[in-house]
């Protein structure tokens, strides 16, 4: 049978790879890094929720049974984690809901809690914060965990307002797949010209931006309109051209009543036209985006673990477990933690250190489990040198030059930007750039251009990028940073802008 979980910011794991530097809402410290704002303060709230909806993507123990198995009869490996997004009221809580249900992921209790008026209103089972069911709205970004007899599912329920912009940006960041919903009603459906919601546009530049392998567009209410053949017809139609314009692969269109259920779990076969797989049907075969094994070896420092003195630790500890590792297993050198974002690491291999250049050779690679061996990307590692070296958190371990694939840091960045503050980005303004754990003072030089979501040209003579507009800037940093463009690593490509007065989390920032 399957299983399901609800969450809204709780749980923890390895973040994913995109803003995987953003684990700790604390700024760093005063010194080589300086810290953003006063002692003692923190980051703004607006980057703690961005932080908790990362951290709400827990790994695949949470659809596991209690025996430790997942009953799948044809598991495919890891949940595939995917979002719905689009315009306001396109009914992406009423999908989620649809799709829990007729899975038969939700307990009768929970479901009779929903009822409205005689009626099951499926998008509380979603819009959990009482501002959402008061207002019929969704603010926050919330998750539900369910499972299939082939597939596990994390799915991220995004925000259709533009006000909540940033929201959609944090549940896109991890995703592996993009459900857009267009509400047929909302359209000009008869008119072969029709044009496109301007959120729908955003969300699917957005989607498209954060390099989300797989986008499939699901046209909803058909049920509710006069001819839905034509309607879906003409609206496909759109999406094709929109998509093909804006550079888009689009996997799947599919015509779909999340309310009746048409098409979402179960076909509706010859139903506007449409006798391809239902929406379920299509998510469970698609796959999860792969570990950046194949790139250079990039390792963003979040803890360092320091030699404890063996008198305390006997005078604490009694002897481990038989079966259970040391807890000497770094010889009395520290422990490097983190998550490797990029590449592997193994012992032997030689490493440079970003942004001091100096070069050690790793003595040991611990995983998660603190036990001996190598470290793929995606894992939790902790890395002993074979020497010391100043190394703190924020710092980079990088592949070294014997390797062949040295990184190469720079101050100067050629970036896109998703800009998310309610002030406009103007050129000459500074602010913090968090990348991986490293905090670096970052000045908008220039906006190259700025992107009309609705026509997709490109405004070379902008002076401003509004809030929730998407642009084309020059970043100079304070310090060397090493990237890859957002293309090759959402993990090194990937930045974060913050205000260095209000801490508010500003922009989404990749690498070109």
């Amino acid at each position: 049978m399957p299983r399901w979980r609800s969450a809204r910011k709780t749980g923890t794991f390895d973040p994913p790879p995109f803003l995987a530097h953003c684990v700790s809402p604390n700024p760093p410290s005063r010194g080589r890094h300086q810290r953003p704002g006063e002692a003692g303060s923190t980051v703004s709230l607006e980057l703690e929720n961005l932080l908790d909806n990362l951290n709400l993507i827990a790994n695949n123990d949470h659809l596991a049974g209690a025996d430790g198995q997942n009953g799948l009869k044809n598991d495919t490996g890891a949940a595939l984690r995917f979002i719905t997004c689009g315009s306001v009221d396109d009914g992406k809580s009423t999908l989620i809901g649809r799709l829990l249900v007729d899975s038969k992921a939700v307990l009768q209790d929970h479901l009779a809690g929903v009822q409205r008026q005689g009626e099951t209103d499926l998008a509380l089972l979603t819009d959990g914060l009482s501002a959402e069911r008061e207002q019929g709205i969704t603010i926050d970004v919330a998750y539900r965990y369910f499972a299939t007899e082939d597939r596990k599912f994390i799915i991220g329920d995004a925000p259709g307002h533009e006000q909540y912009t940033r929201n959609m940006v944090t549940a896109a960041s991890s995703a592996d797949a993009a459900v857009v919903l267009v509400d047929a009603t909302k359209l000009a459906w008869s008119d072969p010209a029709l044009t496109l919601l301007p959120q729908t546009r955003r969300h699917s530049l957005l989607v498209n931006l954060l390099r989300v392998p797989s986008i499939v567009f699901t046209i909803n209410k058909l049920d509710a309109v006069a001819d839905p053949d034509v309607a879906f017809a003409n609206i496909r139609a759109a999406l094709t051209a929109f998509a093909a314009a804006a550079g888009i692969a689009v996997t799947a269109i599919v015509p779909i009543s999340a309310l009746k259920g048409w098409n979402v779990v179960s076909g509706h076969p010859g139903w506007c036209g449409y006798s391809g797989p239902s929406l379920l049907q299509i998510l469970e075969k698609l796959p999860n985006t792969p570990a950046e094994v194949d790139q250079p070896f990039a390792f963003p420092v979040q803890w360092v673990e320091k030699p404890q003195a063996p008198t305390l630790v006997a005078s604490r500890t009694a002897l481990p477990p038989e079966g259970a590792a040391s807890s000497d297993t770094s010889q009395g050198r520290r422990v490097f933690w983190g998550r490797v974002a990029t590449g592997a690491v193994a012992p032997g291999q030689q490493v440079r250190v970003l942004p001091s250049g100096q070069t050690a050779v790793v003595a040991q690679v611990l995983d998660h489990a603190r036990q001996p061996g190598h470290v793929n990307a995606g894992h939790s590692a902790g890395i002993v040198l074979d020497r010391e070296l100043d190394v703190s958190r924020g710092d980079w371990l990088l592949a070294g030059d014997d390797t062949g694939q040295a990184l190469q840091a720079t101050r100067q960045l050629n970036v896109t930007v998703a800009w998310l503050d309610d002030e406009p980005l103007v050129p000459g303004r500074a602010y913090w750039a968090l990348h991986g754990h490293r905090w670096v003072k970052a000045r908008v030089q220039r906006i190259v251009h700025r992107l009309d979501v609705n026509t997709l040209a490109e405004d070379s003579h902008a002076t401003q990028i509004d809030p929730n507009g998407i642009g084309h800037v020059e970043l100079t940093l304070q310090e060397p940073v090493a990237t890859l463009p957002f293309a090759q690593s959402r993990a090194l490509g990937a930045m974060v802008l913050v205000d260095t007065a209000s801490h508010k989390t500003s922009g989404a920032v990749l690498v070109n």
